[in-house]
């Protein structure tokens, strides 16, 4: 592969080598992580990127676009069906400007909005202070309880009444449990409110049939196509046929200007291959493996926050282990297993150096390693957060994790 670059420019493809060679050797457990198909990878390689398409189908600024139009087209089709939605938008560049796209195309600059706080599992653009979406909008952020660790639905309710928003963002990046979505259309129905349901982490967990789906309860839902549904690095809309228009306009010309031909045949592709047995039994085994390395970890004495999942990640205290999560990330990234350090529910450390850990099975469920192997790594993950300023010890910790996870070949790049 990548002749071409080879020739042409040596320096980067010996990066590229680089990179490909990581992703084979470790285990990855970054929860925002998958593996391509090498379909959906070529797909994103294709000459589709020369091409300018500004507007959308049948309704183009440039000519030329007889094929592209067609991809486009079964890009939204393919997604359409696969999630019931009425209107799908495959053009935002990704999940950020997908949600941007929301805020502008249904509310006024500086109305009030709604969403979960980033400390307890939210995400930046549901109303963040350092946000575009807190800095341009009166934004309101919900807690999760202080005991359960889970979205205090009361609260929910209350601040909802007390601010009328004209927008709430359901919807998570490190939250391990189910959302009640009907619970958000009967509060959002409530005020008055436009609902905005972002699954970005769980679209193929969703996909696949095996998550609650928002779509029969938002106005909007708005998603990555990268993550557990493991397409290219993109986002996509979908919405109630009312709102097409307004959000259509939002993206182009609202926020951005021609779409990224290549990655929506890419998105095309993903969506295709959700729809096949062998992705269900992939998302299956995502929810398997996360509940049994919770179950695992656990059994070491590690501290799951809200208790366990119900989907494909896990939010882990490691302070009862005697180190932050900085700490504990840093090891585990030199013994070959690859996470994010973490906040917790009412942290009382710093963002940048916070008590947890975020875990995520996608990877590792796409490579096929199966439930029986989480005892496996949980023991690899307490051997590196006790022995984390031991360097020979890390070192040979990541050698046994070298020779496990490349006996599972990883899709894209050894084999689909």
């Amino acid at each position: 592969m990548y002749d071409a670059l080879r020739k042409q420019d040596p320096e980067i493809a010996a990066l590229v080598d680089g990179e490909q060679e990581r992703q084979r050797t470790v285990i990855r457990l970054i929860a925002s992580e998958n593996y391509a198909s090498r379909a959906v990878q070529e797909a994103s390689s294709t000459p589709l990127s020369n091409k300018y398409s500004e507007g959308y189908p049948g309704k183009r600024y440039y000519e030329g676009q007889q094929y592209i139009d067609q991809v486009e087209q079964l890009a939204i089709d393919r997604l359409k069906a696969l999630f019931g939605a009425e209107h799908a938008n495959v053009q935002p560049y990704s999940g950020s400007p997908a949600n941007m796209a929301v805020y502008f195309g249904l509310i006024e600059p500086g109305a009030p909005v709604m969403g979960l706080g980033l400390p307890h599992g939210g995400h930046l653009t549901h109303g963040w202070g350092v946000n575009f979406s807190g800095k341009l909008y009166q934004s309101h952020q919900y807690p999760v309880d202080k005991v359960t660790e889970r979205i205090d639905y009361d609260e929910v309710r209350r601040i909802a009444h007390e601010v009328k928003p004209k927008l709430i963002f359901a919807g998570t990046t490190a939250y391990p449990r189910f959302v009640d979505w009907a619970f958000f259309r009967e509060v959002a129905d409530e005020v008055g409110a436009y609902l905005a349901c972002d699954i970005a982490h769980i679209s193929g967990l969703v996909a696949a049939g095996l998550h609650p789906s928002p779509v029969p309860y938002a106005d909007v839902v708005t998603s990555t196509t990268h993550k557990t549904l493991r397409g290219p690095r993109g986002g996509m809309i979908l919405c109630r046929a009312a709102l097409a228009p307004a959000i259509d306009r939002a993206v182009f010309p609202g926020l951005q200007g021609g779409p990224h031909n290549a990655t929506t045949a890419a998105i095309a592709v993903a969506a295709k291959e959700a729809t096949l047995p062998s992705f269900a039994s992939y998302a299956r085994r995502v929810i398997d493996n996360a509940a049994a390395l919770s179950e695992a970890l656990t059994s070491h004495g590690f501290r799951m926050v809200t208790g366990g999942t119900d989907n494909h990640l896990l939010v882990v205290d490691v302070t009862g282990k005697g180190v932050s999560g900085k700490v504990a990330a840093k090891a585990l990234d030199k013994a070959g297993i690859v996470c994010n350090f973490n906040s917790i529910p009412f942290d009382p450390r710093k963002p940048f150096d916070p008590s947890g850990i975020r875990i995520g099975s996608p990877a590792i469920s796409s490579r096929g390693v199966p439930p029986s192997e989480m005892p496996r790594l949980a023991a690899w993950i307490d051997r590196v957060v006790t022995s984390h300023d031991n360097d020979a010890a890390l070192a040979h910790i990541k050698a046994e994790v070298r020779e496990f996870i490349t006996a599972f070949p990883a899709p894209g790049i050894d084999a689909d």
